[in-house]
């Protein structure tokens, strides 16, 4: 499972000019996951997103979770996480999860997070989504779960 983690002032998804979810400061996060992948992978991945510590203190060092700034996640699915372009120029996805498999893990992802006390708005899983987003810092973050 791959996410990518971004420390964000707002951010918001728009689905056929409908905005569909929307969080001011937080974290959004782009989530993949792989074939393989199981609900103890996104435990993990959860938890670990819920306690990192990539937010400002009042020293302005990056000390502060999204929990304690009292920050919400909006949580957008994204199997491109998983394109391989080493050979050629156009992508492969075959290490992307099924798409019912992948769904079910993304909506096991969200109900995680809430499970740590953090509030989620999530994209639409397939849709053909807008993001946007303003990244405060910029701060972004790879995290790859290990297969647990």
């Amino acid at each position: 499972m791959r996410a990518c983690v971004q420390r964000v002032s707002r951010a918001s998804v728009t689905v056929e000019e409908r905005k569909v979810a929307e969080i001011g400061a937080g974290l959004l996060v782009l989530l993949g996951v792989a074939t393989g992948d199981t609900e103890k992978e996104v435990v993990w991945l959860a938890h670990k997103i819920t306690n990192l510590r990539i937010f400002e203190d009042e020293a302005g060092k990056m000390n502060l979770s999204v929990q304690d700034v009292k920050g919400e996640v909006l949580a957008v699915s994204q199997f491109t996480l998983y394109a391989d372009a080493e050979k050629g120029n156009r992508p492969s996805f075959i290490s992307a999860m099924e798409p019912a498999g992948a769904e079910k893990l993304c909506r096991f992802f969200a109900q995680s997070l809430v499970k740590e006390g953090v509030p989620v708005k999530e994209g639409v899983f397939g849709a053909r989504m807008a993001v946007e987003l303003v990244n405060r810092g910029p701060v972004t973050i790879l995290l790859e779960s290990e297969k647990k």
